[in-house]
């Protein structure tokens, strides 16, 4: 699901359908499972934003705070969608 601009999923008794890069950052933790995504893994340009709108939604994230070493040490976020989601249907640009 590498260019989603529209997804649509189905959680607890809610089906709602997502828009742009929060579409495509919940499609990419959605293909990710336990493994979760990283801005690393999986370059975006505001993570934080995207997850922040999801649990909105009533989506649960988790946020795991991993180290990274290499000329620029430091850390980053690892996030972990754990609500369970079925997707209904995906939308990719061209």
């Amino acid at each position: 699901m590498r260019n989603i601009w529209s997804i649509t999923v189905l959680y607890g008794d809610r089906a709602q359908t997502f828009e742009g890069r929060v579409a495509w950052a919940l499609g990419h933790l959605a293909d990710a499972g336990a493994a979760g995504c990283t801005p690393i893994t999986h370059p975006g340009p505001r993570w934080s934003h995207y997850v922040f709108k999801l649990r909105r939604e009533g989506l649960d994230i988790e946020t795991v705070t991993e180290a990274h070493g290499g000329t620029f040490a430091g850390h980053h976020a690892r996030y972990v969608l754990r609500t369970n989601v079925l997707v209904l249907d995906h939308r990719e640009s061209a």
